[in-house]
């Protein structure tokens, strides 16, 4: 788990006293600087304008590890909208508590990897906006707020509206052997899914060859080894009329393999309309990655990570029996 942060002194070059038109500034204590917003802003692009030496990284880092202040408060978000009025206080000072995750939780962390539960609607790692928030970005500063020179490697990926266990690499070379050696050293990758309809076998394998589309959309292939081989073992957990709960098994881990095999069989994946389910009720994915074990890239140990299985799967029986 998580150890409790100890406070520390960042390393900051001083700060430029002319500002922009955007902001008065005045000293409020020797490690701090203080600067009264006169128009409505972003705060990152407030702090670009008026920490006119301060280069781009260097700010980004400094929200990260909480050393701005909006109206007495600590600020990470980068667009944190300012108004006319609003005081901005830049400190040299790191504060003494964690900046708090957001749609994050860390189940394990060593020197090598941080096993984490990623929520529905949190990116794994930044698509085309630059800014926005991922789990990826949040275990970097959380990593920075002890040691500046830390890292974190992507070693596998969840969808933004697929919740459940993730594993980050700290070192370059753990990732590394992760990566090459995945299908030896995860021995079980195990996800909940709430599917579309009455799935009539209990149990079942799906074994196809995916493709990616020029619209990014994956594909079984109508011919065999063109592609990926993917495949996917299930079997039913809880079924009603209208829709499946599926305890799904990867014996391979491709992009969107569960999703592309449950419209396969005629099942969608509910409220997944890109894979074709009619469902718009959940408000998310109906998949979560439940259950990750894998061997210890280091130590050999094996590591069993399970999460609850979310509310929302479950609300389409409470009212219905099964068989």
């Amino acid at each position: 788990m998580k150890n409790k942060q100890r406070s520390g002194q960042g390393q900051q070059q001083s700060f430029n006293k002319k500002t922009k038109s955007n902001a008065t500034h005045r000293d409020s204590a020797s490690n701090n600087k203080q600067y009264t917003v006169k128009e409505s802003s972003e705060l990152l692009a407030f702090l670009l304008s008026t920490l006119s030496k301060v280069g781009r990284n260097s700010v980004k880092s400094m929200l990260a590890r909480g050393q701005i202040f909006v109206n007495g408060k600590a600020v990470t978000a980068y667009n944190f909208p300012l108004q006319p009025g609003n005081t901005v206080t830049v400190s040299k000072d790191k504060i003494i508590e964690e900046t708090p995750l957001v749609g994050l939780r860390i189940l394990h962390e060593d020197d090598d990897i941080i096993v984490v539960y990623k929520e529905a609607g949190l990116l794994s790692v930044a698509a085309s906006q630059e800014d926005e928030l991922t789990a990826y970005r949040q275990l970097t500063a959380h990593v920075r707020e002890k040691n500046q020179s830390s890292r974190i490697f992507v070693v596998h990926r969840l969808d933004r509206d697929t919740s459940g266990v993730m594993m980050f690499a700290k070192k370059e070379d753990v990732k590394k052997k992760l990566q090459d050696s995945w299908q030896d050293m995860v021995k079980e990758r195990t996800y909940i899914a709430l599917v579309e309809g009455k799935i009539k076998k209990t149990e079942g394998t799906i074994k196809s060859w995916l493709k990616e589309s020029s619209t990014l959309k994956m594909y079984s292939s109508p011919h065999p080894n063109n592609g990926q081989l993917a495949i996917t073992h299930y079997k039913t957990v809880q079924t009603n009329s209208y829709f499946s709960l599926l305890e799904v098994n990867l014996e391979t881990g491709r992009k969107n393999q569960i999703r592309v095999h449950m419209e396969d069989i005629g099942h969608p994946i509910a409220s997944d309309k890109k894979y074709g389910a009619k469902t718009r009720s959940l408000g998310r994915l109906g998949l979560h990655a439940q259950v990750l074990a894998f061997e210890h890239p280091t130590t050999g140990e094996v590591m069993t990570f399970k999460t609850e299985i979310p509310k929302t799967f479950q609300n389409p029986f409470k009212d219905a029996p099964t068989p």
